[in-house]
């Protein structure tokens, strides 16, 4: 009696039960995760409007190939380097299509980047030189985000205060376009400071 057709059938369904339950249950159900609520919060937070047009802002950069957004606890010092409180989850990249997360830092991980104190000015100095923030970085610049203009009377209260070997000519300024304005929105919402059940910040449980 020939076994042969009932061998294949047999490792056929082995290999397919391993797949289902190794491969596509897990993507399943990390597809079907939902906002979790506490004391009526949701988590993650939902973006507002600038920070989500910065977000866009950032895909059409190409950030993502320079910069991650995932704190790593097992294959790194993310936490030591302030980076982030806790191991990144597949559930804090719900609302993002497509997600961010990236592959190589050529530059800082960018989870916890409103974290600190880097604040709108410091963002638009480095998006516009970052050389003014960080001297030697090899971040390129984003100088064309930023308007020169003539100063008519008063100065733009939006206008970058240049220190002086950066500065523009007499009578002209730097002035934020609005897709830079809503890039640093988007750096500034950047901030993973709520738990999850599945992920709970190590030093709220002793680790």
């Amino acid at each position: 009696m020939n076994r042969g057709p009932f061998i294949f059938i047999g490792v056929f369904i082995v290999l397919a039960f391993s797949w289902a339950n190794l491969v596509h249950k897990p993507v399943q159900e990390s597809g079907q995760l939902a906002a979790y609520f506490s004391d009526s919060e949701r988590m993650p937070r939902l973006l507002p409007g600038e920070a989500e047009q910065g977000r866009q802002v950032y895909q059409q950069m190409g950030c993502v190939s320079c910069h991650t957004q995932q704190s790593r606890l097992e294959s790194g010092f993310d936490i030591q380097r302030g980076w982030g409180s806790r191991q990144s989850v597949a559930r804090d990249y719900i609302d993002q299509s497509p997600s961010l997360i990236g592959d190589r830092r050529l530059g800082p991980d960018l989870s916890n980047a409103a974290a600190g104190d880097r604040d709108r000015e410091w963002h638009h100095l480095h998006f516009y030189n970052p050389q003014i923030t960080s001297k030697g970085s090899n971040m390129p610049s984003y100088s064309f985000l930023y308007d020169k203009t003539a100063v008519m009377g008063q100065k733009s209260d939006r206008a970058l205060n240049l220190p002086e070997e950066f500065a523009v000519e007499s009578g002209y300024q730097i002035v934020p376009s609005r897709r830079a304005e809503a890039l640093v929105a988007y750096m500034l919402s950047l901030q993973v400071d709520y738990d999850l059940p599945e992920a709970p910040n190590p030093e709220k449980i002793g680790l």
